[in-house]
């Protein structure tokens, strides 16, 4: 196997990031106690992903499997790719589908090399993130209908020949790309470990879409979290399709225009790579209505925490929602959640 395609460590995907932007750095593991009081825990820890390049957790999967994509494509290192002198002049198009930051981090892919972008986005997502991609040199295609169809229609273009799919999501579970995009996100377990001190979180509250920001989390601080060890993936009520595939044991497609105000987390069919993660590992499923999706940032920025949408704070909502349904998790409990973006300006 050629060095490029060896499994790469979270310090080797940070230091290939790192060469397109110091914002890859560590983001900060902030400590809330006012709000750990307040919800009567022991502590209460963010990992504040707002402050990662592109303002989102999504810029790391993203744009490392973009690399990874192209440069498995032509057989080089990635490095070569990030030196206009070195790499292949003429380069396949990348696509995706995206609710907004994935096609965002997979452009910014395709801009670090050299190579043209292609981004479908579902009619619900907001112009202003769109602009964003545009902003960042790739095309946009709008798909009528919900993210699925979006990622139905990226897999389409990418079977004719348009171009190098790199979506974060898939019903192999050995699809590599998507593979890829997990590993850069367990970046983010990695500097949890490394950031974390005694003693060690108990609970991890952490928000799934397709699922794949959820996996890396709970397989990357597998055996980390002190006793008992809690961990929880967290989804709107509208789009439960984790818990819904972790339920059934395999991947389902939810019906309906799964509408959320949590509108990164609004998809339908949760990712096979993700699932194979998971199930092993046996997280809870909570599923939070529209009303504490809206509560959870507006009560983490009150409490000094950064400020968030929320699809960013959707973990934090699920902590919110055991506590109003009588599952506290105890006066000793110390959580750690991901902020997964900052608030759009």
């Amino acid at each position: 196997m050629a060095q490029h395609d060896t499994l790469p460590s979270p310090r080797d995907i940070s230091a290939l990031l790192g060469r397109l932007d110091p914002a890859y750095a560590p983001t900060p593991l902030r400590s809330l106690p006012e709000l750990a009081k307040k919800l009567g825990i022991a502590a209460l820890w963010v990992k504040d992903e707002g402050a990662r390049s592109l303002g989102s957790f999504k810029s790391l999967g993203g744009t490392y499997a973009g690399l990874r994509a192209l440069a498995r494509h032509v057989g080089v290192a990635p490095e070569v790719l990030l030196d206009a002198a070195t790499r292949p002049q003429e380069l396949p198009a990348l696509l995706c589908a995206s609710d907004g930051n994935h096609g965002l981090a997979v452009a910014a892919a395709a801009r670090a090399a050299g190579a043209p972008c292609t981004v479908y986005l579902h009619s619900s997502v907001p112009q202003a993130r769109a602009a964003r991609i545009t902003a960042m040199g790739a095309a946009i295609l709008w798909v009528q209908g919900t993210y699925d169809d979006a990622v139905d229609a990226a897999v389409l273009a990418a079977e004719q020949g348009d171009g190098l799919l790199v979506a974060d999501t898939s019903l192999n579970s050995n699809d590599p790309v998507v593979g890829d995009v997990m590993a850069g996100y367990g970046v983010i377990a990695s500097e949890i470990r490394d950031q974390a001190t005694a003693p060690f979180p108990t609970h991890l509250y952490v928000q799934a879409g397709v699922g794949g920001l959820a996996a890396a989390m709970v397989a990357g601080l597998d055996g980390f979290l002190a006793a008992p060890a809690a961990m929880a993936v967290v989804e709107p009520a509208a789009a439960a399709s984790v818990g819904a595939a972790l339920a059934a044991g395999k991947v389902l497609r939810l019906p309906g225009a799964l509408h959320s105000v949590a509108e990164m987390l609004s998809c339908g069919e949760a990712s096979g790579p993700a699932l194979a993660l998971l199930q092993p590992r046996a997280p809870r499923a909570v599923a939070v209505p529209e009303e504490r999706l809206v509560e959870a940032p507006r009560l983490l920025k009150e409490f000094g925490g950064p400020a968030s949408t929320p699809s960013g704070a959707t973990g934090f909502s699920g902590l919110l929602q055991d506590i109003a349904d009588g599952r506290h998790p105890g006066a000793e409990a110390r959580v750690v959640l991901v902020i997964s973006e900052r608030a759009l300006a």
